[in-house]
Protein backbone atom coordinates (compact mmCIF):
# COMPACT_ATOMS: atom_id res chain seq x y z
CA UNK A 1 0.00 0.00 0.00
CA UNK A 2 2.78 2.46 0.94
CA UNK A 3 4.64 1.62 -2.27
CA UNK A 4 1.51 2.42 -4.29
CA UNK A 5 1.04 5.78 -2.56
CA UNK A 6 4.69 6.71 -3.11
CA UNK A 7 4.51 5.62 -6.75
CA UNK A 8 1.36 7.62 -7.42
CA UNK A 9 2.81 10.65 -5.61
CA UNK A 10 5.99 10.52 -7.70
CA UNK A 11 3.99 10.22 -10.91
CA UNK A 12 1.84 13.21 -9.96
CA UNK A 13 4.87 15.32 -8.98
CA UNK A 14 6.79 14.56 -12.16
CA UNK A 15 3.74 15.07 -14.38
CA UNK A 16 2.99 18.46 -12.80
CA UNK A 17 6.29 20.20 -13.22
CA UNK A 18 6.38 23.96 -13.65
CA UNK A 19 8.98 25.56 -15.83
CA UNK A 20 10.16 29.15 -15.40
CA UNK A 21 12.35 31.02 -17.83
CA UNK A 22 13.98 34.05 -16.27
CA UNK A 23 16.03 36.29 -18.51
CA UNK A 24 15.81 39.46 -16.46
CA UNK A 25 13.57 41.41 -18.81
CA UNK A 26 9.89 41.99 -19.45
CA UNK A 27 9.91 42.90 -23.12
CA UNK A 28 6.95 42.39 -25.42
CA UNK A 29 8.87 40.98 -28.38
CA UNK A 30 5.78 41.32 -30.59
CA UNK A 31 6.18 45.11 -30.40
CA UNK A 32 9.86 45.60 -29.55
CA UNK A 33 12.48 43.91 -31.69
CA UNK A 34 15.42 46.31 -31.97
CA UNK A 35 17.59 48.54 -29.81
CA UNK A 36 20.00 51.31 -30.75
CA UNK A 37 22.74 52.86 -28.64
CA UNK A 38 24.45 56.18 -29.08
CA UNK A 39 27.97 56.50 -27.74
CA UNK A 40 28.04 57.77 -24.15
CA UNK A 41 30.91 60.28 -24.13
CA UNK A 42 32.80 61.20 -20.97
CA UNK A 43 31.87 64.79 -20.19
CA UNK A 44 33.07 64.80 -16.60
CA UNK A 45 34.55 68.13 -15.53
CA UNK A 46 36.69 66.52 -12.81
CA UNK A 47 38.69 63.47 -13.93
CA UNK A 48 38.98 61.90 -17.32
CA UNK A 49 40.28 58.35 -17.48
CA UNK A 50 40.64 57.31 -21.11
CA UNK A 51 39.48 53.67 -21.04
CA UNK A 52 36.32 54.37 -19.02
CA UNK A 53 34.19 55.59 -21.93
CA UNK A 54 34.71 52.52 -24.09
CA UNK A 55 34.40 50.19 -21.06
CA UNK A 56 31.03 51.70 -20.22
CA UNK A 57 29.68 51.63 -23.78
CA UNK A 58 30.72 48.00 -24.26
CA UNK A 59 29.23 46.89 -20.93
CA UNK A 60 25.93 48.67 -21.64
CA UNK A 61 25.54 47.04 -25.05
CA UNK A 62 26.65 43.64 -23.74
CA UNK A 63 23.97 43.41 -21.03
CA UNK A 64 21.19 44.01 -23.54
CA UNK A 65 22.65 41.60 -26.08
CA UNK A 66 23.20 38.87 -23.48
CA UNK A 67 19.96 39.18 -21.51
CA UNK A 68 17.43 40.02 -24.24
CA UNK A 69 16.55 38.87 -27.75
CA UNK A 70 16.70 42.42 -29.09
CA UNK A 71 18.64 43.01 -32.29
CA UNK A 72 21.05 45.92 -32.19
CA UNK A 73 20.68 48.46 -34.99
CA UNK A 74 22.77 51.57 -35.71
CA UNK A 75 19.87 54.04 -35.27
CA UNK A 76 16.13 54.36 -34.85
CA UNK A 77 15.68 51.21 -32.76
CA UNK A 78 12.39 50.37 -31.11
CA UNK A 79 14.29 51.15 -27.90
CA UNK A 80 16.91 53.92 -27.95
CA UNK A 81 19.56 54.69 -25.35
CA UNK A 82 21.73 57.79 -25.34
CA UNK A 83 23.47 59.93 -22.77
CA UNK A 84 26.81 60.85 -21.30
CA UNK A 85 29.09 60.21 -18.36
CA UNK A 86 28.56 63.43 -16.42
CA UNK A 87 30.75 62.91 -13.38
CA UNK A 88 33.82 60.93 -12.46
CA UNK A 89 35.60 62.17 -9.37
CA UNK A 90 37.43 61.17 -6.20
CA UNK A 91 36.63 62.58 -2.77
CA UNK A 92 38.26 62.34 0.64
CA UNK A 93 36.02 60.39 3.00
CA UNK A 94 37.93 60.34 6.25
CA UNK A 95 40.83 62.09 7.93
CA UNK A 96 43.13 60.37 10.40
CA UNK A 97 44.55 61.83 13.60
CA UNK A 98 47.62 62.87 11.61
CA UNK A 99 45.47 65.12 9.40
CA UNK A 100 45.87 63.00 6.28
CA UNK A 101 43.08 61.33 4.36
CA UNK A 102 42.45 57.72 5.35
CA UNK A 103 39.63 56.80 2.94
CA UNK A 104 38.71 58.08 -0.48
CA UNK A 105 35.61 57.58 -2.59
CA UNK A 106 35.49 57.27 -6.34
CA UNK A 107 32.14 58.23 -7.86
CA UNK A 108 30.70 57.90 -11.37
CA UNK A 109 27.43 59.37 -12.66
CA UNK A 110 25.80 58.69 -16.03
CA UNK A 111 22.91 60.65 -17.53
CA UNK A 112 20.62 58.40 -19.62
CA UNK A 113 17.93 59.27 -22.14
CA UNK A 114 15.66 56.32 -22.91
CA UNK A 115 13.08 56.24 -25.70
CA UNK A 116 10.60 53.39 -26.13
CA UNK A 117 9.04 53.93 -29.56
CA UNK A 118 6.31 51.36 -28.87
CA UNK A 119 5.26 53.05 -25.60
CA UNK A 120 6.42 56.63 -25.12
CA UNK A 121 4.94 56.67 -21.61
CA UNK A 122 8.10 54.74 -20.60
CA UNK A 123 10.51 57.36 -22.00
CA UNK A 124 12.74 59.05 -19.42
CA UNK A 125 15.89 61.01 -18.76
CA UNK A 126 17.55 60.01 -15.51
CA UNK A 127 20.92 59.94 -13.76
CA UNK A 128 22.44 56.73 -12.43
CA UNK A 129 25.37 56.71 -10.00
CA UNK A 130 27.71 54.34 -8.25
CA UNK A 131 30.64 54.85 -5.93
CA UNK A 132 33.38 52.80 -4.33
CA UNK A 133 35.62 53.54 -1.37
CA UNK A 134 39.31 52.73 -1.26
CA UNK A 135 42.18 53.22 1.14
CA UNK A 136 43.63 56.67 0.53
CA UNK A 137 47.15 55.35 1.05
CA UNK A 138 46.75 53.54 -2.29
CA UNK A 139 47.41 55.34 -5.53
CA UNK A 140 44.22 55.77 -7.55
CA UNK A 141 46.02 54.37 -10.59
CA UNK A 142 46.55 51.06 -8.76
CA UNK A 143 42.84 50.51 -7.93
CA UNK A 144 41.12 52.55 -10.63
CA UNK A 145 40.44 49.84 -13.23
CA UNK A 146 38.89 47.43 -10.74
CA UNK A 147 36.77 50.13 -9.07
CA UNK A 148 35.60 51.56 -12.41
CA UNK A 149 34.60 48.06 -13.59
CA UNK A 150 32.57 47.57 -10.41
CA UNK A 151 30.84 50.94 -10.79
CA UNK A 152 30.12 50.34 -14.48
CA UNK A 153 28.57 46.95 -13.68
CA UNK A 154 26.35 48.54 -11.03
CA UNK A 155 25.25 51.43 -13.26
CA UNK A 156 24.61 49.19 -16.26
CA UNK A 157 22.43 46.94 -14.06
CA UNK A 158 20.51 50.02 -12.86
CA UNK A 159 19.95 51.16 -16.46
CA UNK A 160 18.87 47.68 -17.58
CA UNK A 161 16.41 47.41 -14.70
CA UNK A 162 14.99 50.89 -15.35
CA UNK A 163 14.49 50.29 -19.07
CA UNK A 164 13.44 46.68 -19.68
CA UNK A 165 13.05 44.92 -16.34
CA UNK A 166 9.64 46.41 -15.50
CA UNK A 167 8.52 43.65 -13.18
Amino acid sequence: MTFAVVSVSLCVLTACSISYKFNGSSINYDKVKTISFENFPNRSQAFVWGPMESMFNTALQDIFMQQTRLQQVKRDGDLQLSGEITNYDAYNKGVGSDGYSTMAELKMTVNVRFVNNSNHAEDFEQQFSASREYNATQQLSSVQEDLVNQMIDEIVDQIFNATVANW
